[in-house]
């Protein structure tokens, strides 16, 4: 019990360091850097410290788990960043946060549907909860102001990258009674970089070079790279095998309410009483969904 509670608190701690990067992501856009180089530059740097450290088996065993890596690569890396920034210039940041948080409903549907591994019931208290949590999301990310721009282009494409997530769980799921979780995370880098190059050339401009001089971005892309990047997937791979991983990806839910106290501390922006009630709301809903008793 004790050890599934640490799980769950590493869980936790994962998706706070991931709720802070979207604003470092804010201050290296503002710095000039593109979203496909920032995803170039902090999956590279994540990849060479991983292969440094771990590359005693190159390949699967087959060509069919290779394939799956490369999925999981995909989908966890290379497209679901692509989609998730590519949305950015089509619709609202509001509209792109709450369709994010969709993202724990799709995996656990995507679960049921093609993993086989024992998984949480999706019971009317999970229902329940999750409405809860996406409500107290939508009052940390809408601030009390309920209008949203639609932008059938820009929805989709986040819609898109919830989906991508949630395949990239069940690719995780599927591998993680083969491979340990050095070589499925170094793999998943692997792919994820390889994915994005085309990306990153068409995007590339030489002058965006000379900005990796700079403390804030170089500083930024090491905490991207390394904690974000390198730590957090290990850790979170890691997670996926030892507790339920609907109940881990609920914790997702607490991401806009890390961003925005992230926001409030580092950038200075307001904090408001309805968004210390949405976080309220949310916390209560992820705890919800994810008792099992």
């Amino acid at each position: 019990m004790q050890s599934r509670f640490a799980y769950h608190l590493l869980a936790l701690g994962i998706v706070v360091v991931w709720g802070t990067t979207f604003v470092s992501t804010k201050i290296l856009l503002l710095g000039g850097l593109s979203p496909q180089e920032i995803f170039f530059y902090r999956f590279l740097l994540a990849y060479l410290l991983m292969a440094a450290y771990y590359h005693r088996r190159l390949w699967a065993d087959s060509l069919k788990d290779e394939l799956l890596l490369a999925f999981a690569g995909i989908c966890g890396g290379s497209l679901y960043f692509y989609t998730e920034n590519t949305a950015l210039t089509y619709t609202a940041t509001n509209n792109i946060a709450l369709i994010l948080c969709i993202a724990p409903l799709i995996t656990a549907l995507l679960l049921r549907l093609f993993s086989r591994s024992k998984t949480t019931p999706l019971t009317k208290k999970f229902w329940i909860g999750s409405l809860i949590a996406l409500a107290g999301v939508s009052c940390v990310i809408l601030n009390g102001h309920f209008v949203l721009h639609l932008s059938p282009k820009g929805d989709l494409l986040c819609l898109a990258a919830s989906l991508c997530w949630g395949f990239y769980t069940v690719c995780v799921k599927k591998l993680e009674t083969k491979y340990n979780n050095l070589f499925i995370t170094r793999k998943v880098f692997f792919y994820g970089l390889l994915t994005i190059i085309p990306l990153y050339l068409f995007s590339f401009q030489a002058e965006s070079l000379s900005l990796l001089r700079q403390p804030a971005v170089w500083g930024n892309l090491l905490y991207l790279g390394l904690i974000a990047s390198l730590l957090c997937f290990l850790f979170w791979n890691k997670v996926l095998t030892k507790i339920d991983p609907i109940q881990a990806t609920n914790y997702i839910y607490l991401s806009p309410v890390v961003t925005a106290s992230a926001s409030f501390l580092i950038l200075h922006e307001p904090l408001t009483p309805v968004m210390v009630a949405g976080a309220a709301l949310t916390i209560g809903g992820v705890y919800l969904a994810s008792r099992k008793k």
